[in-house]
């Protein structure tokens, strides 16, 4: 829901009264005190690479919760606990805490005390442990080959961390574990061994299990609606997440509640199954006080929502996350008076990407121009058009944009477009400012100055144009390494 809210567009055929009720909700949460639209939070979309110190993931976590409730969403289906150790991952990448399983533990049982300390349920998710593959299971279903030592020293280390510090929902995922005794083609999600045994009774975890989209790839292309309701629901799951059928769309939530029905009525599943997930939600239910307490207030709404504590705690968060991780030359901060050109790539889906950023570099610096959008399907002539442009510029912003999208595995720039970026990139007077996926410097491998953002919402833009403006300092550390390129806690300081 809170990505439903806070997307960058609204329905374009809102045929239904939610749909139309979701994007109005938006717009009246997203109008400023000034009255105008489109301010985006970071209090609401945080991916974990941004959090620069422990307090960070306490105090987001905090304002998220708040925020939720406000708009009467009392589950946030965060943190996202998965040690992202691959960089080839398709589907986590920025949205972890980092490679480092003790900080990324210690960073998700943060989230997860300021999370319910502002009112709101926690999910850590991907369970157990979605961080080295290089399949998105939106698509297909990833084979893990780890076994249970290294899964103990590294996957679950974070899992661990966030059940004791008091999870509320843990969210399984749809990966295949045959070094745990399973197969190839089984994912996690409906394994008894995984869901009860080592959650349950290895990690005593007492809460609400809750499955990744069952609309998924991971799991929908190998089974029926029915058949995965039901194998969820005996590996020991008590929500089944948006059930969803390999071959059709119709009646999909129905069709999963009445095979249910079935498999209790035939003693396929036993009700007192049933009722143990029954009794975990309806105790979960209480702890969030909705039991008294089902309504939220209108006059509060405003007031916690885009409260100016929670934009100042983005803005800060975003600042101290930028990290410079390559500056040859010293072109970071960009030459007082320098005629600056942008050039941004972004693919055709980025509507708001930039508008922040180059709005905020020419507030800083007049003599800023956006010279050139790139996206995918951008023709030859187009960049030898822009090419010669940038010839009567002092410096160069090269802003790409690209981060990770369920689904669609675009996670790099298309090669013809990398190759020319490159060849931008590798003159002096160029600055690349990555806002999204941090491993993008393999592409350009020239680059004599790199910029991460981890991000990008706004806030991040906003970020990045005071930094390179000399405005506001640089001294992030990357949370990730990347062989050949940077080391985790590699960042100069400008």
């Amino acid at each position: 829901l809170i990505e439903i809210l806070w997307g960058d567009a609204p329905p374009a055929t809102a045929t239904s009264t939610v749909q139309s009720l979701v994007y109005r909700l938006r717009r009246l949460l997203t109008q400023n005190r000034d009255g105008e639209g489109d301010e985006e939070l970071l209090t609401t979309r945080a991916p974990g690479y941004l959090l620069r110190v422990d307090s960070d993931a306490y105090d987001v976590a905090s304002a998220i919760a708040q925020e939720a409730r406000a708009v009467g969403i009392q589950v946030n289906n965060a943190p996202v606990v998965d040690v992202n150790i691959n960089p080839n991952n398709p589907v986590i990448g920025t949205r972890s805490f980092g490679e480092d399983p003790e900080r990324v533990a210690r960073l998700s049982a943060l989230f997860v005390r300021g999370t319910r300390d502002g009112g709101a349920a926690s999910t850590a998710k991907h369970f157990p442990g979605h961080g080295d593959t290089d399949v998105d299971s939106h698509v297909g279903l990833p084979v893990i080959r780890a076994d249970m030592n290294r899964l103990k020293a590294v996957e679950l280390v974070p899992f661990r961390a966030a059940i004791d510090a008091g999870a509320d929902l843990v969210m399984s995922a749809h990966i295949a574990l045959p070094a745990l005794g399973g197969d190839s083609t089984t994912p996690a999600t409906l394994r008894p061994d995984v869901m009860h045994a080592l959650l349950r009774d290895s990690l005593h975890f007492r809460g609400v299990a809750i499955t990744d989209a069952l609309s998924m790839q991971g799991v929908g292309k190998g089974y029926h609606v029915e058949e995965a309701v039901i194998r969820a629901i005996k590996a020991g799951t008590d929500i089944l997440l948006r059930p969803a059928d390999r071959d059709t769309r119709a009646n999909e939530v129905v069709r999963a509640m009445d095979a249910v029905v079935a498999a209790v009525e035939r003693g396929d599943i036993a009700a007192a199954r049933i009722d143990e997930s029954v009794a975990r939600i309806l105790w979960l239910k209480a702890r969030l006080g909705l039991v008294t307490r089902r309504e939220v207030s209108l006059d509060s709404l405003r007031r916690i929502v885009g409260a100016r504590a929670h934009r100042e705690l983005a803005q800060d968060v975003a600042q101290r996350a930028l990290t410079l991780v390559r500056d040859s030359n010293a072109a970071v901060p960009l030459a007082p008076n320098a005629r600056i050109a942008i050039v941004s790539y972004m693919p055709e889906t980025e509507l708001k990407a930039g508008r922040a950023f180059a709005k905020e570099l020419a507030r800083l610096r007049p003599s800023t121009r956006q010279i050139g959008k790139i996206a995918p399907g951008s023709a030859i002539s187009q960049l030898d058009s822009i090419a010669r442009i940038l010839r009567g510029a002092d410096a160069i912003v090269l802003a790409i944009y690209v981060r990770r999208v369920e689904g669609e595995g675009r996670t790099t720039v298309p090669p013809v477009l990398a190759s020319w970026i490159d060849s931008v990139a590798a003159d002096r007077r160029a600055v690349v400012v990555s806002f999204g996926n941090p491993y993008l410097i393999r592409q350009f491998p020239r680059a004599r100055a790199y910029l991460n953002t981890y991000s990008v919402i706004d806030v991040s833009e906003i970020a990045a144009a005071r930094a390179l403006a000399g405005v506001q300092r640089i001294g992030g550390k990357s949370p990730v390494s990347l062989p050949g390129f940077f080391k985790a806690g590699d960042g100069i300081t400008r």
